[in-house]
């Protein structure tokens, strides 16, 4: 297909001079007080004030966007670092008042119900919580968690091992986990664990610290612990608490049940009389690791080029970002772990990070980061930056979906036709997968903040309780009960984005349902897909999922059948 890199206009500044960039908080400072002053006399005129506060959170959004960025990209960056710790020390905490304030000049104008009510209907619900959960001593609290919370990268980047006299990242080690050699995956394993063990105590201080700072926040705004604050931000209006833990459930009855199966196959298929954890990547056909590419810019281009057989405005979204230089995605010392897609709002063009090595779980992951960026790209056009960003189950909806509706074009990735199949079959495991670790994750998270006072011993011992309920019922630990306690501390999200877990198993579910669409007609699937992504956070989660053409729910029945069309379509390969 011919490459188009005009897939979206760029929105003229009408408030902010056109070279205006956030240097420091005096030159800001006008144009907040502006908005927070600016007398209103019509709808129309607060039509325009909305716009002009849109205009102005995402120019701020898109500046907080590049130093996260840049941080990330370079942990030991020192005037990187400095960057992000003065926007977040210096400009957000005294930018946090004049939202509330607008938030209330909002909801207190006469002319607010003579706008479209349904336009706003959910921007509006948002922004009442938001008024509702505010309080002006949580802002200093809210600037502390954020500069801890960077602690994380900055340890966890630092973390690297020496295999066969490399010294090499996490990340790149881990590849050895696919290797054929037993003993090599064990010395990897044993590698990687033996260095997360390093830090387990400064880990362990580091989450308690935020613990504590995050149950002062929400009894600040007069909740009974985090997690109900958390439910409150973030905006969860279509489900409880109580219904997380039925899903919990759900997901105990329905795929951990099929994960034991899995892993009972794959010892036997190893010829093994006990499996352990350095078992559980390697591909149990016995044969080599998947290697579906060998750097970063040949990733991309396949990538590009799978993106294009789908749909030309997908391949074009790619495009565009490769010629601006939004993506980075190969592993390197010094380089925050993990993967994200940054939605940069007023140029509407996001960044992609990732450490890539070489492996099938960096395809996924560069076609989810994909689908999260194809999602930017379709809200662009919305009127408002509150508009552009709809809550998790919705966003990751679009990355999951990208991820199972590519797998008919991954021979791009495998041109041999067996290791197409063992690719795909790998990753239809790795998606039931997703649901039991979601499931530990999120009942973790629930009650480390339901009992923000436990003692060490407390949260180690709920933690393998948890664990212990939801995985690998098949796998031998002996030997290894020193690692087991700690294996939390992995998961980013419990120290930088709190409560963001759940999402994906329900995003899951969303995207198994939209990929069945798809299979069963390709054309009316991918545009029921984009309709929903390009709706973004204009209409309800339940909403956005009808126009996807799918169900918003993860009942046990719901979550039952799907598994099994997984199941069924695993089987075929």
């Amino acid at each position: 297909m011919t490459q188009n890199t005009a897939v979206l206009e760029p929105k003229p500044r009408t408030f902010l001079p056109p070279d205006y960039k956030v240097t420091n908080w005096d030159t800001l400072e006008p144009y907040l007080e502006d908005l927070k002053n600016r007398p209103i006399h019509s709808a129309q005129e607060l039509e325009q004030w909305l716009l002009d506060r849109s205009e102005l959170e995402s120019i701020l959004g898109e500046d907080m966007g590049w130093r996260y960025v840049r941080m990330t990209c370079d942990t030991q960056d020192e005037k990187a670092t400095e960057a992000f710790q003065y926007f977040v020390s210096e400009i957000e905490p005294k930018a946090a008042p004049y939202d509330h304030a607008y938030n209330v000049k909002l909801v207190e104008s006469p002319y607010l119900q003579e706008l479209d009510q349904e336009k706003y209907r959910i921007y509006l619900r948002s922004v009442k919580k938001a008024i509702e959960i505010f309080r002006e001593e949580n802002i200093p609290l809210n600037t502390e968690i954020t500069t801890k919370q960077q602690h994380y990268a900055a340890i966890t980047g630092a973390m690297t091992v020496t295999l066969d006299g490399e010294e090499m990242t996490l990340q790149r080690a881990s590849d050895r986990l696919k290797n054929l050699n037993r003993d090599i995956r064990r010395e990897a394993y044993l590698a990687i664990q033996d260095r997360r063990i390093q830090d387990r105590d400064e880990l362990n201080n580091l989450y308690s610290e935020l613990i504590h700072l995050r149950h002062q926040v929400a009894q600040n705004a007069s909740f009974a612990n985090f997690r109900d604050y958390m439910f409150a931000s973030l905006g969860r209006f279509d489900y409880t608490p109580q219904d997380c833990f039925d899903f919990h459930e759900a997901i105990r009855a329905t795929v951990v049940p099929i994960i034991d199966e899995i892993d009972q196959k794959r010892k036997q298929n190893l010829g093994l009389e006990e499996l352990k954890p350095w078992d559980l990547d390697v591909d149990d056909s016995g044969k080599a690791p998947l290697e579906p590419f060998k750097t970063g810019e040949e990733l991309l281009q396949k990538t590009i080029d799978c993106f294009y057989r789908l749909d030309q405005f997908l391949g074009d979204c790619l495009v565009t970002m490769k010629n601006m230089n939004r993506l980075d995605l190969e592993s390197r010392k010094g380089k925050a772990p993990g993967g994200y897609n940054y939605p940069l709002d007023e140029t509407g063009v996001p960044f992609i990070f990732m450490n890539a090595t070489s492996s099938l779980r960096d395809v996924v992951t560069m076609l989810h980061e994909g689908g999260h960026a194809v999602h930017s790209f379709l809200t662009h056009p919305l009127s408002l930056g509150a508009f552009k960003h709809p809550p998790s189950e919705v966003a990751e909806l679009a990355s999951m979906s990208m991820e199972l509706i590519s797998m008919d074009h991954w021979d791009l990735f495998f041109e041999d036709e067996d290791e197409l199949r063992r690719a795909k079959k790998t990753h239809l495991e790795s998606v039931l997968e997703t649901f039991p670790w979601v499931a530990t994750i999120d009942r973790f998270q629930h009650w480390v903040y339901e009992n923000p006072n436990h003692t060490l011993e407390e949260r180690e011992a709920n933690w393998l309780q948890i664990f212990n309920s939801f995985n690998q019922h098949e796998v031998s630990w002996a030997g290894l009960e020193q690692y087991k306690p700690y294996i939390w501390q992995k998961q980013l999200h419990l120290y930088e984005v709190p409560f963001y877990y759940i999402e994906y198993a329900m995003a899951q579910l969303g995207a198994i349902a939209v990929w069945k669409n798809f299979k069963q007609d390709p054309l009316a699937g991918l545009e029921g897909y984009k309709n929903a992504l390009s709706l973004g956070y204009t209409k309800s989660i339940g909403e956005v999922y009808a126009a996807a053409g799918i169900k918003f729910d993860f009942s046990a029945e719901y979550i039952k059948s799907l598994a099994e069309f997984v199941r069924a379509e695993m089987a075929k390969l």
